[in-house]
């Protein structure tokens, strides 16, 4: 049974810490300054979190190595298990040609590229977020966007940096409901407080959205439709978040900030229409039937029957205990075969088929075909995710983390960036929230802080995290056909990740003070 030391380094935290961080620095350093392939630099860092694990810290090798293949069928089920089933359902679109209807559809509300990316990646892209979440919409919508005439680079840049301010309600909600299991905290008080968080990057990715795209000139032209879309997301995400439902937070708010758009923009387009009404709703069906899929799967007899058959059992041979001696609960695989989203995916995909009039074999040869695709996307995040799991393991996480919550009342400053790492590390705020809520509670409670503040700030930092994370880059590059330059992407969206960090950083701090301590819970 192994039992993590904080600070395994001549018992000096700060030291303890520099090396936890090591598997980290070597891997973004490999991504964004040597360029390597994501799936190399993954697994070169892998192997860096292990030797920490056993020469760092007192973890044997057997341990360390189970830790790693826990981490790599999580990595699969139930992360890339989602993201394979969503770019199969999109791939068959594209072999009926209906995806190509579906662009002409979106042209025909605004002729305008920058509109349209605003629409697909920010609107379209949340809601898909709050249905499936783990990649899905970074994966969907970049493959939308090369359909809109955009370049696969920019494509997948628009669509990571979209993907932030719906994260934290992504899911249904899994995030917050996690981060209330970890800490203990009150459901409703934290959707309420990352209710008054979220909403204020809504207020400006639309406007970035543009920016990415066609600079501040877009930026400027195009104020009256990022402006409509970032105020009504997050006066609805606010609102739903507090008042209403948790799990609907980001449905409601997509769909009504899609709406604004294209009550602002909307105009037909000058190209004939040669779409028929019927071949335009079966473009649009298979999404409308995984919102069916997912919705019917929340209905609470359907709920009880999906999870019933769901297996839960600990990694063979894994043994470990948390620094308080306690039996960890990190070994424990849930194998949630029929509740995965993935699985409802494969659902949603399998009623498709008919729909859309595809032809069974050519839907198959669609399913090799995608995992071809994805082939070194499903290598990284795996290798990844394997990572991250030896580092929660062995104690390295919890080393940084504590670290950094040694910064008393500047402690408020940093919950953010404490989120983002986890995020940037594991490419969920779900595990982030799994991995660091209860520490943020913690250090809150020691600083003079408010716990539901500093939980918050954890899932609201994360999803700044989210653009950089490996897997995601992973997933992005393999959807637009560029497998191998996850660090082009890396350099891309880096700068932003930290813009946005910074103002997250600021609004959690002044939270924290007498100026914003009116929207503290």
């Amino acid at each position: 049974m192994y039992t993590p030391v904080l600070a395994p380094i001549a018992g000096s935290l700060l030291l303890s810490a520099l090396l936890a961080a090591l598997p980290l620095v070597v891997l973004f350093v490999l991504l964004g300054v040597f360029r390597i392939r994501a799936w190399l630099a993954a697994a070169i860092s892998l192997a860096v979190s292990v030797l920490v694990a056993v020469l760092g810290y007192p973890m044997p090798v057997g341990q360390a190595l189970l830790a790693a293949t826990e981490g790599a069928a999580f990595g699969f089920f139930p992360i890339l298990w989602i993201v394979v089933n969503a770019i199969w359902i999109y791939n068959m679109t594209v072999h009926t040609g209906h995806f190509d209807v579906l662009r002409r559809s979106f042209a025909r509300v605004s002729d305008d590229q920058r509109i349209q990316g605003v629409i697909v990646a920010f609107s379209f892209g949340a809601l898909l977020e709050a249905l499936a979440g783990f990649g899905t919409p970074v994966a969907v919508t970049s493959v939308m966007l090369i359909a809109l005439g955009f370049q696969p680079l920019k494509a997948a840049t628009v669509a990571l940096v979209a993907n932030t301010a719906p994260v934290a309600f992504g899911a249904l909600a899994v995030p917050i409901t996690t981060l209330a299991t970890v800490t203990g905290l009150p459901l409703h008080d934290l959707a309420s407080m990352v209710g008054r968080q979220t909403p204020v990057l809504a207020l400006f990715v639309p406007m970035v959205l543009v920016g990415i795209i066609d600079g501040w000139r877009g930026v400027r032209e195009t104020l009256p439709a990022t402006i409509a879309c970032g105020v009504v997301f997050a006066v609805a995400q606010f609102a739903v978040a507090n008042f209403f439902s948790a799990p609907l937070t980001d449905i409601v708010a997509s769909l009504l900030s899609a709406l604004a758009v294209v009550l602002v923009v909307r105009r037909r387009s000058r190209a004939e229409n040669t779409d028929s009404r019927a071949e335009v709703l079966r473009a649009y069906a298979p999404y409308a039937i995984i919102i069916a899929v997912f919705a019917l799967a929340q209905v609470p007899a359907i709920k009880d029957a999906l999870t019933s058959v769901t297996v839960t059992f600990n990694w063979p041979g894994l043994h470990l205990n948390t620094l308080s001696g306690k039996a960890s609960t990190l070994p424990a695989f849930k194998f949630d075969w029929l509740d995965a989203a993935g699985s409802l995916l494969i659902i949603a995909g399998l009623i498709t088929i008919p729909v859309i009039r595809i032809k069974p074999g050519a839907a198959l040869r669609a399913y090799g075909g995608t995992y071809r695709q994805l082939a070194t996307a499903i290598v990284t995040v795996m290798a990844v995710l394997a990572l991250a799991y030896v580092m929660n393991a062995s104690g390295q996480t919890t080393t940084l983390g504590t670290w950094m919550s040694n910064a008393g009342g500047l402690f408020a400053l940093l919950s953010p960036v404490l989120g983002w790492l986890g995020v940037a590390v594991t490419g969920s705020d779900t595990s982030s929230n799994s991995l660091f809520g209860a520490l943020q509670v913690t250090a809150a409670q020691h600083a003079g802080l408010s716990p539901t503040l500093m939980a918050a700030a954890n899932s609201s930092g994360g999803v700044l995290g989210k653009m950089i994370s490996p897997q995601n880059l992973a997933i992005a590059a393999g959807a637009v056909g560029m497998a191998g330059r996850e660090g082009d992407l890396f350099r891309r969206v880096f700068l932003w990740s930290l813009i946005l960090l910074a103002l997250m950083c600021l609004l959690v701090f002044l939270q924290s003070t007498p100026v914003l301590s009116w929207m503290v819970v």
